[in-house]
């Protein structure tokens, strides 16, 4: 049996990561028979392995756990303060399953209600939640107040979900939701407005510069020298535990040379957006889980045509419209890639394009998509998951690596 499962960003107000719901499916199975002991023990493992990873970066996870499982006391493989229990409707039909709840809640763990029925199996349990969650797939719906009030009259948290367009990302920020998340955050922040002058900026030079195939150091250290925040991001990097120097660097040449070409493009990346005031942190590192999921999915691939290194532009630029503010095509037009990486980011056609689409259904969810594409490529869907996981962790590992200072001798 094969198991999907990926982390989905759950924003405060301020667009800061403050928690991850884990979404999890098995194949075609119910995740809800009682009688499958299959699928029990698969999610029962998933979970053990879960919560002894760095897959949360020691983030609250908000799990939907299923009615079997719950009986199982399986919320006590996590620490009741890292735990938000979800409860969907198939929980509250019974008496039992409300007292199960309440005995969760008695623990110590948070309840998080997904959405509201006006019905009494809901009013019974109000008492008990922590947050509600409301779609908000239809932003629209005239419900979503009364929702609000309802929530707000049992001194609960509003969390908007399926935010994953901008009419729905400014009605969540009008009606004051304490957090939001949606398929994509990446897709959340894009904005209306697409300001050209950032291809005329020493931030896109810099892009342009580290995406050669042999990029020139000294025009690079040239381009960073003359920005203070770049400067400063590229010298707490070299130095940070990441890269336990004995010594520190003082010298942007130098902190370059630390890199080395292998790494180059990597950082400088990271470093370049990083410094962009009003950027989200979430979005970032998406890029950077973009970039290295593909390329791991890419050495499953026979014959796949393009470099692991050109791979992991194809996931890192993913993202570079939203984060420069201009339609993708001009975003990578005067970059030195592979055009058949460009094809895949711009038209979403070629050989490409299936690698970068199996990597963003996986991300957003999209089970139905994934198992196709994996078919397509000859992809199993173990490495799929196994291949995300792995991801996720050398992206939590490495950016905390790279945000302490290295306290050498």
């Amino acid at each position: 049996m094969d198991t999907y499962m990926i982390r989905q960003p759950i924003m405060n107000e301020k667009h800061k990561l403050d928690a991850y719901e884990i979404i999890y499916q098995q194949d075609s199975s119910s995740l809800y028979n009682p009688q499958d002991s299959k699928i029990a023990t698969a999610i029962l493992s998933f979970l053990s392995h879960l919560d002894k990873s760095n897959f949360l970066e020691g983030k609250v996870a908000f799990l939907t756990i299923p009615p079997n499982l719950l009986m199982q006391n399986v919320p006590h493989l996590f620490d009741e303060k890292k735990l938000v229990i979800q409860i969907e409707e198939n929980v509250l039909i019974s008496a039992e399953g409300c007292q199960i709840l309440r005995r969760y809640k008695n623990q110590g763990f948070k309840l998080a209600l997904l959405d509201f029925e006006f019905n009494k199996r809901y009013l019974d349990i109000l008492p008990f939640v922590d947050f509600m969650k409301i779609d908000f797939s239809n932003p629209d719906d005239k419900n979503i107040e009364t929702k609000i009030n309802i929530a707000h009259q049992y001194n609960m948290k509003t969390i908007a979900y399926n935010v994953d367009t901008l009419a729905a990302l400014e009605k969540v920020t009008q009606l004051n939701f304490d957090f939001f998340q949606g398929n994509s955050v990446a897709e959340m922040v894009r904005s209306k407005v697409h300001k050209a002058e950032h291809l005329q900026s020493n931030f896109f030079r810099l892009i342009a510069a580290i995406s050669h195939e042999h990029p020139d150091f000294d025009q690079i250290a040239s381009i960073i020298s003359l920005d203070v925040t770049l400067t400063f991001s590229l010298l707490r990097v070299v130095n940070s535990a990441y890269f336990a120097l004995p010594n520190q660097v003082k010298d942007v040449k130098q902190a370059l040379t630390v890199l080395g070409v292998g790494q180059l493009r990597h950082w400088i990346y990271l470093l370049s957006f990083s410094s962009e005031e009003g950027l989200s942190e979430e979005l970032i590192k998406i890029s950077f889980l973009r970039a290295t999921f593909c390329q791991e999915l890419s050495r499953s691939i026979q014959n796949f045509p393009l470099s692991l290194s050109e791979v992991y532009l194809l996931g890192m630029f993913s993202t570079l419209d939203i984060l420069l503010k201009v339609p993708m095509e001009d975003a990578v037009a005067e970059l030195s890639i592979d055009n058949r990486v460009k094809e895949a980011l711009i038209h979403k056609t070629g050989v490409c394009s299936d690698l970068l689409d199996i990597c963003l259904a996986y991300e957003q969810g999209k089970w139905n998509k994934v198992g196709k594409l994996a078919n397509t490529l000859s992809i199993p869907i173990p490495v799929i998951a196994q291949k995300y996981f792995e991801s996720v962790e050398y992206v939590n590992e490495t950016w905390k690596d790279i945000s302490q200072p290295f306290q050498g001798n």
